[in-house]
């Protein structure tokens, strides 16, 4: 067994809640995930200074995924290392780390769809514009199956665990088990109070291979994501807060697949609701949030719910909604 390899949060303050990376304290030392444009600068270095750790001594920047509180702050980190740190990113997500603009097509052929808001694809991209510290072409590609050295015996294995993006994927520390997942494991979801998911089928293998196969040890969530009575789990959990964790994601997942495909079966229609046309799935639910503040997983996980069921019915003949 080799030495434990320490690993310690960086915090940085952002909108309704806090974005969370994390730095692994190797022989070349990783970070996982980099919040936004003035992440690495104001919450990285300074939480890094306190450990008695440079900034400029990051040697791999290890992206869960592509969303912009997780990769925002890439180009500006690796700026910060003299450009030498390796940034990876899995090859379906890494549209999102190489242009702006393909949030906002995320946006459109998406939660967009719902929103009506005509200044949607705007918001976006000034969004994009204000927090995302630069477009760039990552340094390597995963797909999952991979080993990255780093350094001395320590090693990291990439998982792919799509659903939450296509591209998600889990960094497992292998002598120690623990796992980085991003936004892979969402229970309830987090500020939104709704877990947030483009393809159901895949969140819940991914839930399922993370519980029955990986086990970690240690789980280090993207966000404190919530317990069924509403209280945050923390982004750190032990491998009995993991396994809770896992069970109540995949347990929310089925209760919301359950109910989407009763209302989708009976036929969507569009309401004065601010849920519509998903209205009965939130009265079902007794979902209660609001379903406009952005990143709106309500409707990102509604609309994947309503690609799998069209997908499905197609295959059957049916004629679907």
């Amino acid at each position: 067994m080799t030495q434990q390899v320490a690993v310690h949060p960086l915090v940085s303050p952002w909108g309704r809640f806090g974005l969370y990376s994390f730095f692994i304290d190797a022989p070349e030392p990783a970070i996982v995930d980099t919040g936004i444009a003035s992440s690495p600068a104001q919450g990285m270095a300074p939480a890094l200074e306190a450990l008695g750790r440079r900034i400029e001594d990051v040697r791999w920047i290890l992206l869960t995924h592509g969303h912009i509180d997780h990769i925002g702050g890439a180009h500006a980190l690796w700026e910060l290392t003299g450009r030498r740190a390796q940034v990876v990113i899995h090859e379906a997500d890494a549209p999102m780390l190489r242009s702006r603009r393909a949030h906002v097509q995320e946006y459109l052929v998406g939660r967009g769809r719902y929103l009506h808001d005509p200044e949607g694809a705007a918001k976006v991209a000034a969004a994009g514009n204000a927090v995302i510290s630069g477009e760039m072409e990552p340094t390597l590609l995963v797909r999952g199956g991979e080993t990255l050295s780093l350094g001395g015996e320590v090693t990291v294995s990439v998982h792919s665990i799509p659903g939450h993006t296509p591209g998600s994927v889990a960094y497992v520390l292998n002598d120690q088990n623990d796992a980085f997942v991003g936004d892979a494991v969402q229970v309830h979801g987090a500020a939104n109070g709704f877990p947030g998911y483009v393809d159901p089928a895949a969140y819940r293998a991914s839930l399922q291979f993370l519980r029955d196969h990986i086990r970690p040890r240690h789980l280090y969530l993207g966000h404190p994501y919530r317990r069924t009575d509403g209280t945050p789990h923390g982004v750190e959990l032990d491998a009995e807060q993991a396994q809770q964790a896992l069970q109540e994601s995949l347990e929310v997942q089925a209760r919301i697949g359950d109910t989407a495909y009763r209302c989708l079966e009976a036929g969507l229609r569009d309401t004065e609701s601010p849920y519509s046309p998903f209205a009965p799935v939130a009265h079902e639910l007794g979902y209660t949030g609001d379903p406009t503040l952005e990143p709106s997983p309500f409707f990102t996980t509604l609309h994947g719910h309503r690609t799998q069921f069209t997908r499905t019915s197609s295959v059957q003949g049916v004629t679907h909604p």
